[in-house]
């Protein structure tokens, strides 16, 4: 099979050739993510905090899609790497079909439900009226998020990161382009400021998702979907929801998060609101990064662990944690070395600036221990360990950062948000390595003791 690749080249080349491409893709998208902003941001300071209000509802339409491409993905990889052709291609059909429901239900319950949602963040009627023109504009595309992105994680599986790599930058290189075009008019598109934004962004979603469907058309390769896979199988169904679902909650996770933080810190001033909102947006350029290591290796773990190569297992885990922590590095250095200037990207108010600075320096200090638990938590979803990694996303986001920051703004005011981050991340890696190992290393030790 065309995918033995995985189980025979040596790890390190491995590793890259299969995540330096979605590094890269990751990395254009969290550059689209920052000028989507930037030129939202030239509108007004409302709009820009119109649009922190509304990205933990985008963050959670993109983690149903990515979530359920995960357990998607690790299913395919699985059957490939056990050599059940029949089983992978039946599982790509389903799963394509599925998530084409997901995104029509996403789109139905989004919209209807905003109003409610924002009134919970904020009294600023004009606020409220920018946000509800951005979302219900580009909620119409969630049918497109889901179906594009279970391509993706289709292709990943079967160890095809370029293509992946291709059609996400052909998205987002549209987006950038035509945000300036739809936001402030110019040419033959009238000026449609907030509005625009949303466009261009669902204009970009579907420029990627016609891109993998031309790569699927014409250039064949080892997983077909079909009419005749589409059947009620209720053990696959499970297993791809098994899996599914607790990447979608971790990912989900954030939006909750963000929603609970913004009700925290607008107790304070909104000002602290947009700043989050913006760490969001800068923070995704190091996630984001750090994320395309471990698309690149989910597939790889899933096949070697259905062929039975538990060494191999093994150090491409080890491997990529050690790429992880570099990429968290430059995320540590960059906030310290030009926070002003990354902040001023999307204010130029010298009061939020000074907050916005202040919050850089503080939470950044976790980011390279923070590699311990993004690599274990994506490393255990590619292994088929879904509930596990959902226990670190729980320790991320919920059991201590929100009784953290809670506490600690109690003592020092909205600054003791950004502490619970710092404190958050150190307290995650520790269990998130405890976890990982009793779950993983020393099963794989086990088993390669008992082969030999």
């Amino acid at each position: 099979m065309e995918q033995t690749f995985m189980k025979e080249k040596k790890i390190l080349p491995l590793v890259l050739s299969m995540s330096l491409p979605m590094v890269i893709s990751m990395a254009v998208n969290s550059l689209y993510n920052i000028i989507d902003s930037y030129f939202v941001a030239q509108v007004s300071e409302d709009a820009m905090t119109a649009l922190a209000l509304v990205f933990p509802i985008q963050n959670l339409i993109n983690a149903i899609a990515i979530g359920f491409g995960v357990g998607l993905n690790a299913v395919i990889a699985f059957y490939l790497g056990a050599r059940q052709q029949k089983q992978a291609d039946q599982a790509a059909s389903m799963g394509t079909l599925l998530s084409l429901i997901h995104g029509i239900l996403l789109t139905i319950v989004c919209i209807f439900g905003m109003p409610v949602f924002l009134k919970n963040f904020s009294s600023d009627q004009e606020i409220i009226n920018l946000a509800l023109i951005y979302s219900c504009r580009a909620f119409l595309f969630s049918p497109i998020i889901n179906l594009g992105l279970s391509f993706e994680k289709i292709f990943q599986s079967i160890g095809k990161m370029k293509v992946s790599m291709f059609s996400m930058m052909c998205g987002c290189l549209a987006n950038i382009i035509l945000d300036p075009v739809m936001i402030f008019g110019i040419g033959f598109f009238p000026a449609m400021g907030i509005a625009g934004a949303a466009y261009a962004t669902g204009i970009g979603q579907c420029v990627t998702l016609a891109a993998y469907l031309l790569f699927y058309f014409f250039r064949p390769n080892s997983i077909r979907l079909s009419f005749k896979y589409i059947q009620l199988d209720s053990a696959l169904i499970r297993k791809i929801y098994a899996i599914g679902i607790s990447a979608t909650l971790n990912l989900a996770l954030p939006s909750l998060l963000i929603s609970i933080l913004n009700g925290l810190l607008a107790g304070f001033s909104e000002k602290y609101v947009l700043v989050l909102g913006v760490y969001y947006k800068l923070q995704t350029f190091i996630y984001l990064t750090a994320n395309g290591i471990i698309q690149g290796i989910r597939p790889l773990l899933g096949y070697n662990f259905g062929a039975g190569e538990s060494m191999r297992v093994k150090k491409i885990f080890y491997t990529s944690l050690i790429m992880n922590v570099g990429i968290m590095a430059v995320g540590t250095a960059l906030s310290w070395m030009m926070p002003e200037t990354l902040i001023g990207l999307f204010t130029d108010q010298p009061e939020t600036i000074k907050i916005g600075v202040l919050a850089l320096h503080i939470i950044s200090l976790g980011f390279i221990i923070s590699a311990v638990s993004i690599t274990c938590s994506g490393a255990l979803e590619g292994l088929g360990k879904g509930a596990q990694s959902l226990i670190i996303s729980l320790l991320r986001y919920v059991i201590v950062m929100i009784p953290a920051s809670y506490g600690l703004s109690k003592f020092l005011g909205a600054d003791g948000v950004w502490y619970g981050f710092c404190i958050t991340e150190f307290v995650t890696a520790g269990f998130a390595a405890l976890i990982f190992w009793r779950q993983i290393l020393c099963r794989l030790r086990q088993s390669h003791t008992l082969s030999n």
